[in-house]
């Protein structure tokens, strides 16, 4: 599985470097040498710099298009700390309620500005805050969520 770790911005200089648009904050990404996948293809990192800001600018060691995905895959991030998930990872739950009946499958996560929602198959959008989800269990693949945002 392939998690997104930002996306090929507008270009940053003379030098070939490009600014990364929604850049993951894990400086470790971003290291020259760092090996990541550009459109589902391997890439080196040559330089990597700031580029104003908290913007990130890089360069590859082959072109690539604007607006190429940058990702990574799954197996090399850290395990996340206990009672902790990636996003990535709500995508495909099972949802249920509190008493265990089903309310179908998580298929996207949208952000917010003040939360993040979690969207179920049916098109219902659930606030992704500890009064709506009351359990998120990845290894069980399952989400329980309040009766009480469902109406």
């Amino acid at each position: 599985m392939l998690v997104p770790i930002g996306r090929v911005g507008r270009p940053h200089g003379l030098d070939g470097a490009f600014v990364v648009e929604h850049a993951s904050s894990d400086e470790r990404r971003w290291q020259v040498g760092e090996t990541v996948l550009a459109d589902g293809m391997p890439a080196t990192i040559t330089l990597s710099r700031r580029a104003g800001g908290s913007r990130r600018a890089i360069r590859l060691d082959r072109e690539v298009k604007r607006g190429a995905e940058l990702a990574i895959d799954a197996s090399e991030l850290p395990p996340p700390d206990p009672d902790s998930f990636y996003v990535f990872q709500l995508v495909g739950l099972d949802a249920v309620d509190e008493d265990g009946a089903s309310l179908g499958r998580v298929v996207e996560v949208h952000s917010g500005a003040a939360n993040d929602n979690v969207e179920l198959d049916d098109g219902t959008l659930v606030p992704l805050v500890e009064d709506a989800v009351r359990e998120v269990d990845v290894g069980a693949g399952r989400l329980v969520i309040a009766r009480g945002f469902l109406l």
